[in-house]
């Protein structure tokens, strides 16, 4: 029996980080192609604010819908959110160095897997950490939006450090989150919560890369 969970647990982490793949795999070839056209770099990035708001309303939606959807219908929402967000990212290609994309990405990578890592073979519970690190995010985006208007020398890079923090210990939480999910869930069909699961750790990632890149990226001279 124990053999048996724990090949379908693994079963189950290997469709979320499929996804999770998937997720970066469309996001980053969208916007790389993007940039490479000026044309088309000009006309999404005059957009831009426009495929911002169609993200957050697609992360809403899914949230909303994930438990009642068919399996094919989420993984379409999840491939159109990831192709919105190539869209938004065609802007850091063409801004910043492909090397330094590259470096940072690698950097992202070892830290995601790192905390991830921690979060699955953790004995603590982090369900309160998972609480105080999404009251600090919050925090952080509403100075994020003043700081927006004031431009507060500094203040920027003191709010990527501590946003990197923040969702490097999202990362740990959301595996472990999605691992007690697992166990908790009767539903033997466990797709949809796996492409779910995908999401937040594909989130968890691009916003630890963003920031990294805002602190270390080379731009384009």
């Amino acid at each position: 029996m124990g053999d048996y969970m724990g090949n379908s647990i693994n079963t189950y982490f290997n469709k979320i980080f499929f996804w999770m793949f998937i997720g970066l795999l469309i996001t980053g070839v969208t916007g790389y192609f993007i940039s490479r056209d000026i044309l088309l770099l000009s006309i999404f990035l005059k957009g831009f604010y426009f495929f911002i708001i169609a993200e957050i309303i697609m992360v809403i939606a899914f949230a909303s819908v994930v438990n009642k959807v068919k399996p094919t219908t989420a993984i379409i929402m999840f491939i159109i959110y990831a192709l919105l967000n190539g869209i938004t990212f065609s802007g850091i290609f063409a801004a910043y160095k492909l090397g330094s994309i590259l470096v940072v990405l690698l950097s992202t990578s070892i830290f995601f897997i790192l905390l991830a890592l921690y979060g699955y073979f953790t004995k603590q519970d982090l369900t309160k950490f998972g609480i105080i690190m999404f009251i600090g995010l919050i925090t952080v985006i509403l100075v994020s939006i003043i700081n927006f208007f004031l431009n507060v020398s500094g203040l920027e890079i003191i709010l990527s450090i501590i946003i990197i923090l923040i969702f490097l210990g999202l990362t740990a939480y959301d595996i472990q989150r999605l691992k007690d999910i697992y166990y908790m869930e009767n539903n033997s069909d466990k797709t949809n919560i796996a492409i779910y699961g995908a999401l937040e750790l594909y989130l968890d990632f691009i916003n630890i890369f963003i920031r990294l890149l805002s602190l270390f990226g080379r731009g384009r001279d």
